[in-house]
């Protein structure tokens, strides 16, 4: 029985590299990777040697022996993907991308930006001799999104930041924090006190349902949630509104299931994990019994992934229910997600007074409901229709109703916003680049190049595409550096 992949799963993509019978996919160098929920385990190739054991920086790959009850979905995972895969032919080593290292004698860099993207950034470039790294960032501590974006509760995902203090203690690396450009430093001025500036500043604006009742109080998103049980500076008096017994998500992501599961957890599940003490004492007097879950499309078409569904699935003092039971698979055809959703739904209903959270597909907003205050969301049934690219979109139907609730969380996805001093794209809300390129010497990576896509691992390959592009830059030297560029000014 092989070594499994499991729901922390970070797509960082190490284990790959580390495995020495190429047993685990999809690679940094597949046509898949960037889109992947996650990295699987093939288990007719795996040898058991737990070298992929070591080098997972978030502890998400175990031996089979060694899973929880809720973990052992993960072995038919793993081997669903690889259930009509041709072996044949298959390079006994994981093929790695050929890399030109340039000399880059004297580099000096700035990297806008101490989240993922940031440092593994940071830790592309000081692979090179002669190379410092200097990352600033506005707040006061680092790694953005693994420190404020992750659910607390999802101890080994945050384990990913042991992997950015190792490469913080990396010779010629150096920290500015509470440093804001546009304020405290222009881009001007970042762009003459260094060779180079890679701007990794994220996706930090929320996308609005754009329906009536939006700005109601009591409608908030979901992100505000997030940084305020993160204590995350700029959410830290988010406080929402815990005195109703219902809240209904917008969304159905992974960060609509994150803030379902904590606002329904049982607190002192909470406790000892890095939850915000102030989120945590107000947990501890919250009303909220049911979480509700709206997905405008159906269970095939869900936005959250297979680990986060297992990890739902598996809570043990939370009801996770289906709305509309059967009927909602009528006519689907089996996948991991759908027979999962379906064994969901065909649990039987507790008794007591236990919290629940309820899956809603088929539904879109409306309207937020309230004079002053939200109590409520207007929905309608919808139905997919194919368009003429054979995409499946959600119309609204006539048939509307009331869902009553005390909040209404927005979780519809994120947008990048404007960087002072750069090209902005108010369509994709990404700074318009080329391979990670704005121009030589200025660079993007993370979600301000790509939007917001894939995973805490994820920008790892998108790192090493800029940074390709960097160092391709001082190789043919559009971009002056160390002394060149001193005898330039």
């Amino acid at each position: 029985m092989p070594h499994v992949v499991t729901q922390s799963c970070c797509a960082d993509a190490s284990c790959v590299v580390a495995c020495p019978v190429n047993a685990i996919h999809p690679g940094p160098l597949d046509d898949t990777f960037a889109l992947a929920e996650q990295v699987y385990i093939d288990p007719k190739t795996c040898v058991d040697c737990g070298a992929c054991v070591t080098a997972c920086p978030v502890g998400a790959i175990k031996a089979h022996t060694r899973l929880e009850p809720a973990e052992l979905p993960f072995v038919d995972i793993n081997a669903d993907f690889f259930a009509e895969v041709d072996r044949t032919g298959r390079p006994v080593l994981a093929p790695l991308r050929r890399r030109e290292k340039p000399a880059a004698d004297s580099l000096r860099v700035a990297v806008v930006g101490a989240g993922p993207a940031g440092l593994y950034v940071a830790d592309e470039l000081l692979h090179f001799p002669g190379v410092t790294v200097t990352v600033l960032d506005r707040l006061d501590v680092p790694h953005g999104l693994a420190r404020f974006g992750v659910a607390p509760d999802h101890g080994h995902t945050r384990k990913i930041r042991s992997l950015f203090e190792t490469i913080e203690k990396q010779p010629g690396f150096t920290y500015e924090l509470g440093v804001e450009v546009g304020k405290d430093v222009t881009h001007e001025q970042l762009r003459a006190a260094y060779d180079a500036v890679i701007y990794t500043v994220g996706a930090s604006a929320d996308r609005s349902m754009g329906i009536p009742g939006e700005e109601l109080a009591g409608s908030v998103s979901a992100t505000s949630i997030v940084g305020w049980y993160n204590g995350h500076p700029d959410h830290v008096g988010a406080a929402p509104d815990l005195t109703g017994e219902r809240v209904v998500v917008v969304g159905n992501g992974n960060v609509a299931l994150d803030v379902a599961r904590i606002l329904t957890a049982d607190p002192s599940s909470l406790e000892g994990t890095e939850i915000a003490p102030a989120a945590l004492e107000a947990l501890r007097g919250s009303s909220v019994r049911e979480v509700v879950v709206l997905g405008r499309r159906g269970p095939a078409e869900a936005a959250f992934t297979m680990p986060e569904l297992v990890g739902l699935a598996g809570l043990a003092d939370v009801d996770v229910l289906v709305h509309g039971g059967d009927a909602v698979f009528a006519g689907l055809p089996s996948s991991p997600k759908v027979d999962l959703l379906r064994e969901i739904a065909a649990r039987p209903a507790s008794t007591g007074e236990r919290r629940r959270i309820v899956l809603r597909f088929f539904t879109a907003p409306v309207a937020v409901v309230g004079a002053t205050h939200a109590t409520g969301l207007e929905v309608a049934r919808t139905e997919l229709v194919a368009g003429p690219d054979g995409v499946l979109r959600a119309e609204l139907s006539e048939d509307h109703e009331v869902i009553e609730a005390s909040m209404v969380l927005r979780s519809v996805g994120y947008r990048g916003r404007p960087v002072p001093g750069l090209p902005f794209d108010e369509k994709s809300g990404t700074v318009p680049n080329e391979q990670g390129r704005v121009e030589p010497g200025v660079y993007v990576a993370g979600w301000i190049k790509r939007g917001p896509t894939g995973f805490l691992g994820t920008n790892k390959t998108c790192a090493e595409q800029t940074v390709d592009s960097l160092l391709a830059d001082v190789a043919s030297a559009r971009i002056a550096h160390g002394s060149d560029k001193m005898a330039a000014r």
